[in-house]
């Protein structure tokens, strides 16, 4: 089973940018989408973004469209979440998952192997 470890996560700026990494410890996502997700303190889990398994097709929550972008380098195994235009309520842990299909979806049942996630904090 695939291990996924989070990276580039950090304290910044409203206004500010980011780029987290989802990297393998283990194994390989070739052939499957990765979604990011997060968590804020006192809420649950909600989808982020998602890339399909070729990188052609990616989905976003709205509340990121326009400013987060998601990318893949399955050369590195590695999956990326550029993130500008930072607002405070983008505070959260951010983690990674692997789909069990290759074109993904929104619906966090769809995504296993999780990383033990990033924080990001954004101060205003």
């Amino acid at each position: 089973q695939v291990q996924l470890v989070e990276s580039g996560g950090g304290l910044v700026q409203a206004g500010g940018s980011l780029r987290l990494s989802c990297t393998t410890s283990g194994g390989t996502f070739t052939g499957h989408a990765v979604g990011w997700f997060r968590q804020a303190p006192g809420k649950e889990r909600e989808f982020v973004a998602a890339i399909t398994w070729s990188g052609s097709g990616t989905k976003y929550a709205d509340s990121v469209k326009g400013r987060f972008t998601i990318s893949r380098d399955d050369a590195k195994n590695t999956v990326y979440l550029q993130m500008n235009g930072l607002k405070p309520e983008d505070t959260a842990v951010y983690s990674c998952a692997v789909s069990g299909t290759q074109y993904g979806s929104t619906w966090i049942g769809d995504f296993g192997s999780w990383g033990q996630g990033t924080q990001v904090t954004v101060s205003s």
